[in-house]
């Protein structure tokens, strides 16, 4: 039998081992904790070979590894600050020196920023690093505690250097000398760290330490590594104000942080998000709750640095220095072109008299449109920073090293025109002209015109469809990385063979469900589809009443609560749709194969049926686990043919008439609640093969009553679900909703349809404003109409997910569907959303117990705030995607005929300097711009373009003017990035202006 040894722990151990503080509760309570720290002696070191820890399977090699300082190897201990500011270097497959993690350092990132932390355990597991977690708080020699009058951050330095210290001396006890032979080549533990002071006490101690630029300068071919290092902390970069004579400030500083949040809390000053001016890059505007309309923002020195998405504070002016938003495109590109990435900002320079003067241009040029508040931003709360996609200015190279490897300072473009130019310091310059490459940004000085980043990699070359699409996911962190191994793991042993069991009693996937194999059921689907969430089936009852069910893939029966697999779907959120690829939320197996419904295979479901009368009054609805057949997968166009063949009197076809009959009451009954017919610029690619997926041809979609047939019942199914779960659990429901929008975001689109058109647009509610879009037609031009619609459709909010518990129920209510309650449900497969909606339908009819998450109001808070942003990042994607193969199409076009596309557009915005256009048949949206002085009239929309051939009337052109425009592609000769230039032909050529 085992011996064991109780040994008491010395009262002076206590000291060390135990944490004792006071936490107030929400109540008020003061409490006071008692934390208990077990240490011990046998946490190993991790190093191979080591005798004292006598463990064999470990990451980091006995003698370390190779460094021009430390000829006899050895192993690097980051900081904090390291990760902080320097994970783009540490991340890159090009530095693996081995290095030891601690859990101090982890714990203090995971402290400091999640996002980070997050990166750091995914470093954890990358096979290509040798990374060894040593968890210094628990081992007995290493762990410390703070001192009286000690900060946190010092107390954590200081464990940093004990640990650093007790490694150099335990590896330095396990290589001992040996009489008679040569003293070994103990390799060294350097401490790595960006903080002077950290440093110096260190070396004090006798470690030895090392600045993270001095390590990379140490190591063999050093320079594309040192081409990652953050500016932060760097002389590098002069700042583009300071010129010889000192260092000028071009900004207000920040109001320190307490002041801030105590200037918001007194209502004094106002936070929201900064959002760019994407027609001129010299204006900006925050939108805050205490205002109707935004606080706009005029001139760099008001927008104090901040980039588009920061989380900002405003100063409000007073009310006699309110401003209107400038009726002039002002584009940085061109603006901006002759700057010096080196010596810009210098006093006295040509390039800098020229940018001052074109701002204080748009400072005071007239402004005809209606003022609003206008003020300017005293700091950031939350910066938005990230990795940018850009491309290098080739313009800013200098002349005497265009083709030099020496470093040099250059501008990065960034793909969005929301982005001020980075200033960034590379060795790699002339090869990265003509690439798409990722930046980030690391500081913003007020001494600084620009913002300053360094270079992360390479993307491609520029208009490679590999390196778009890259770059197109990169730009709206779209998650993309394989499933890895964990995530693989929790997917169904027998994989693509797996099956629906026979029917038994004794099989969990039977247990309590309904055998629905016997219906007659079937999916309707847009082309290729491969992940059918949804299927249909309707009949007639005995009692003259109608049967219909939605039936949805039951993907909560392979996804379970907190399992590797889940975690992922919850971080992706949504599958992302490209116009040739899909960035899938959960493994393929599932969502293409074990879940999706196709036809002909037995699939588990989660079913909502409802017993209708023929008017389709809804009876009753009961919902239900199922296994299904699908008898069919029709495309919205195969079915479309059934239903309107009168040959077909089979049971398949007669059930999407009945299911087409009952959609067109369902639709009919909300419209007449107030429901909008809302419309958005969508538009199908054709592509030449599934190989190649060359664009050959741009048309615009076109909706079938199919389409209709399937929203009407997915929208019945959600809405149905939503009262459910929420009657069941009113505190944490999953649900989405639709605010109402502000009358002011229709007050321009009401003025421009009143003076342009004579008509009005009514927004009291939503069944007045559907009735206004209605009566918005023009019988000369079909297309108005639609026009109209896609106008007030980006008047309106955004939906959102949402938490029962955590807003009012009278804010309950999806605006647009006139729904007083909405969620999610008909699509779990690509929506994380759903998934969520279904566990809890689940346990609404007593399937299966809530998992303890689903009931944490906090919890289901923080998971939808993901989702929020991953679905709208993800509706950003595919419309660039869309973009990107329209500009291709577009290019084919030019090249194959040998001219420029000629369409029919539409005037949707009027400027002092040219015209906003929609372009209906593409899609697309473009700016036509006028080098000559044109008449500009903001209060009618119009602008007059005065005539040059003597003898002939000048034209006036007006929002909601049809126009003829000459579309092409254009490469920037600076950026090489394309760009769709738009050129007036009718009703007057824009060239000769």
């Amino acid at each position: 039998m085992v011996e064991i040894t109780i040994r008491k722990r010395p009262r002076s151990e206590a000291v060390v081992t135990q944490r004792k503080f006071f936490k107030k509760t929400a109540r008020g309570k003061v409490i006071k904790v008692l934390r208990e720290r077990y240490l011990r002696d046998d946490v190993v070191c991790g190093v191979q070979g080591c005798t004292a820890c006598g463990e064999s399977n470990v990451p980091l090699p006995k003698t370390g590894h190779s460094h021009q300082l430390y000829p006899h190897g050895h192993f690097i201990l980051p900081d904090t600050n390291v990760f902080l500011s320097q994970m783009d270097l540490v991340e890159s497959n090009l530095f693996t020196p081995p290095m030891i993690l601690l859990q101090t350092v982890i714990e203090e990132v995971r402290h400091r920023s999640l996002p980070l932390y997050n990166r750091l355990n995914a470093l954890t597991k990358m096979e290509d690093k040798r990374i060894w977690v040593f968890y210094n708080e628990y081992r007995s020699e290493t762990a410390i505690i703070r001192e009286e009058g000690e900060t946190p951050n010092d107390r954590n330095d200081r464990g940093i250097r004990k640990a650093a210290a007790w490694y150099n001396e335990h590896i330095r006890l396990t290589w001992p000398i040996i009489r008679g032979q040569a003293p070994p080549k103990i390799p060294t533990v350097v401490l790595m760290t960006e903080d002077v002071d950290n440093r110096r006490k260190g070396e004090k101690a006798g470690i030895s330490c090392i600045s993270v630029r001095k390590y990379v300068e140490g190591m063999k071919e050093p320079n594309q590594l040192l081409d990652l290092l953050a500016a932060d902390g760097s002389n590098d970069i002069e700042p583009t104000k300071a010129g010889a004579a000192g260092r000028q400030s071009l900004y207000p500083d920040y109001l320190p942080t307490p002041t801030l949040l105590a200037g918001v809390k007194a209502g004094g000053l106002h936070q929201g998000h900064f959002a760019a001016n994407q027609y001129n890059y010299l204006e900006g505007s925050v939108s805050v709750p205490a205002l109707t309309k935004p606080v706009l923002l005029i001139g760099r020195e008001n927008m104090n640095r901040a980039v588009n998405g920061d989380i900002v504070v405003v100063e409000v002016f007073s009310e006699s220095e309110w401003k209107a938003s400038a009726d002039e495109v002002i584009d940085q590109d061109s603006t901006l072109k002759n700057d010096d990435a080196e010596n810009s900002g210098d006093e006295g320079n040509d390039e800098k008299d020229h940018f001052s003067r074109r701002e204080n241009q748009v400072a005071d040029v007239k402004r005809t449109s209606e003022k609003q508040p206008t003020g300017r931003i005293v700091g950031i709360i939350k910066r938005n920073w990230r990795a940018y996609v850009c491309h290098i200015d080739s313009t800013s190279l200098t002349s005497s090293n265009a083709t030099s490897l020496s470093q040099q300072t250059v501008f990065a473009t960034p793909v969005s025109r929301l982005l001020p130019r980075i200033r960034l310091r590379t060795r790699q310059a002339p090869t990265l002209i003509g690439q798409k490459i990722l930046v980030t940004i690391d500081r913003w000085d007020v001494t600084s015109r620009y913002p300053e980043g360094h270079f992360v990699r390479a993307l491609g070359k520029v208009e490679s469809k590999e390196a778009e699409q890259e770059s197109l996911l990169l730009e709206f962190e779209v998650p993309y990385r394989p499933f890895g191994k964990a995530i693989l793991d929790c997917l169904p042993v027998e994989g693509d063979q797996w099956v629906v069991p026979p029917k038994s009693d004794i099989r969990s996937e039977w247990r309590d469900r309904e055998d629905l194999r016997d219906l007659v059921i079937c999916s309707i689907d847009p082309p290729g589809c491969q992940d059918i969430d949804d299927a249909l089936h309707a009949r007639h009852l005995p009692n003259g009443n109608i049967e219909a069910g939605v039936h949805i893939a039951d993907v909560s029966h392979f996804v379970h609560p907190d399992n590797p697999m889940d975690s992922e779907a919850a971080s992706r959120g949504t599958t992302v749709y490209l116009v040739d690829k899909r960035i899938d939320m959960l493994p393929s197996l599932l969502g293409t194969n074990l879940c999706s419904l196709r036809p002909y295979v037995e699939r588990l479901a989660f079913s909502c049926i409802w017993e209708m009368t023929p008017d389709a009054e809804i009876v009753n609805v009961r919902f239900t686990k199922s296994v299904i057949a699908s008898k069919a997968a029709f495309t919205y166009e195969e079915a479309q043919l059934r239903k309107d063949d009168p040959n077909l009197r089979d049971e398949l076809t007669e059930g999407i008439r009945l299911l087409n009959k009952l959609a067109q009451k369902l639709k009919a009954g909300r419209m007449a609640a107030g429901a909008l017919n809302l419309a958005s610029p969508e538009v199908k690619i054709h592509l030449d093969s599934s190989e190649s997926s060359d664009p050959i041809d741009v048309e615009q979609k076109e909706m079938r009553e199919t389409n209709s047939l399937v929203e009407e019942f997915m929208l019945l199914a959600n809405i149905s679900v939503a009262k459910k779960i929420q009657e069941t659990f009113p505190q944490t429901a999953v649900l989405r909703r639709h605010l109402p929008p502000p009358r002011t975001n229709f007050e321009k689109l009401q003025d421009i349809l009143t003076k342009r058109k004579g008509m009005t647009l009514d927004v009291s509610s939503s069944g007045a404003l559907a009735a206004s879009l209605d009566k918005c037609i023009d019988p000369k031009e079909p297309a108005f109409n639609t026009l109209v619609r896609i106008m007030a459709t980006r008047c309106m909010l955004s939906a959102e997910y949402f938490c029962s518990g955590s807003v009012g129920r009278e804010t309950f209510g999806h605006y647009g569907l006139a729904s007083p309650i909405y969620t999610h449900f008909t699509s779990p497969i690509r929506r994380y959303a759903d998934v969520l909606a279904h566990r809890q339908l689940a346990a609404a009819i007593g399937y299966a117990p809530l998992h303890a998450s689903l009931h944490s109001k906090s919890h289901v808070e923080r998971v939808l705030d993901v989702v929020n942003r991953r679905h709208r990042m993800a509706q950003m994607a595919g419309r660039a995607s869309v973009e990107f193969y329209v500009g291709l199409a577009l290019k084919n076009r030019n090249e194959k005929e040998k001219a420029q596309v000629r369409e029919e557009a539409f005037v949707i915005r009027v400027f002092r300097n040219g015209l906003g256009v929609f372009v209906s048949k593409l899609g697309i949206e473009g700016l036509v711009m006028f080098k000559r002085e044109i008449r500009f009239d903001a209060d009618n929309y119009t602008i007059t373009v005065p005539s040059s051939i003597p003898g002939t009337s000048e034209v006036t052109i007006s929002v909601f003017d049809k126009v003829t425009v000459n579309i092409e592609v254009e490469k920037d000769k600076n950026t090489q990035r394309g760009k769709v230039k738009m050129t007036l032909v009718e009703p007057v050529d824009s060239l000769s202006i």
